[in-house]
């Protein structure tokens, strides 16, 4: 049973503030901007996040849950507060990164074709992709969904289907913006399979019932930070920052207190791709 991640955020912030902030690292000249305007503006895009439908706030949702729990231990190293930007996509995200309305993507795939536009701190987190069939599919591996005829609805853009695009042969991707919008292609049978992160893939499937998330994956995605262009001793501080994380158990322990399946702390080291 997922405990309240409020709970959750609370306690790793507490004790990565504990652990792995100091004064001095407070004053680093490398993140001098954000501690001088006292805030840290982090983004998110679905399904990282839901709304709370009384009080408007984001909380975490899929590995957002982590995101976050990340994200207010980092504010807390920083002495700064932080403040949750949602977006509806990636690209809206990014939009927001360039635009200079937000100081970093809290998670988003490492990808080459996103080079141009954004730098990336060390992974956290590896997530599988895989796909969610509907009832009655004769689809039983990620080899048989690739055919002729066979429709796989993606989300344009999203980490999860730029690598699919690299490596199918023969079915036929249909896109949407959306992951509800994606769901719904599969749903109403305009495609035949829906293809996402596996967290995600395990929040839609009791909206169909007797669908299916393959076991197998077609690939993984390693998630980190993603910070604005040209921001090298930033994007440093943060990889030191994210690397402790990992190093200490606090990225798993989010993991583990979120629920979350499908998912593993991201190997050691300043990985680019895997």
């Amino acid at each position: 049973m997922k405990r309240d991640f409020r709970t959750i955020a609370a306690a790793i912030a507490l004790s990565l503030g504990a652990n792995l902030a100091n004064a001095q690292q407070a004053q680093d000249p490398r993140v001098a901007d954000l501690v001088a305007t006292g805030k840290l503006r982090g983004a998110m895009f679905m399904p990282q996040y839901s709304t709370d439908p009384v009080t408007g706030e984001l909380k975490g949702a899929a590995g957002g849950i982590v995101m976050l729990a990340l994200a207010r231990a980092l504010a807390t190293r920083l002495g700064a507060e932080l403040v949750l930007v949602g977006h509806p996509t990636p690209v809206k995200a990014t939009e927001c990164l360039k635009a200079g309305a937000c100081d970093v993507v809290l998670g988003m795939g490492i990808d080459p074709t996103r080079d141009a536009d954004v730098d990336f701190s060390s992974p956290f987190m590896e997530l599988d992709f895989s796909y969610l069939v509907p009832p009655g599919s004769s689809i039983d591996s990620v080899a048989h969904a690739d055919r002729p005829g066979v429709r796989i609805a993606a989300v344009r853009n999203h980490a999860s289907t730029l690598a699919l695009a690299r490596i199918l042969k023969h079915a036929e991707l249909v896109y949407a913006d959306t992951p509800d919008a994606t769901f719904n292609l599969m749903r109403a049978g305009r495609a035949d399979a829906f293809a996402q992160a596996r967290p995600v893939l395990l929040e839609y499937f009791p909206q169909l019932p007797g669908s299916r998330v393959l076991h197998e994956r077609y690939g993984a995605y390693l998630l980190a930070v993603a910070l604005p262009k040209g921001k090298a001793e930033q994007a440093a501080y943060i990889t030191e920052f994210i690397e402790e994380a990992k190093a200490s158990g606090l990225v798993q322990r989010a993991i583990d207190g979120g629920g979350l399946r499908g998912v593993q702390v991201a190997p050691p080291g300043n990985l680019t791709s895997r």
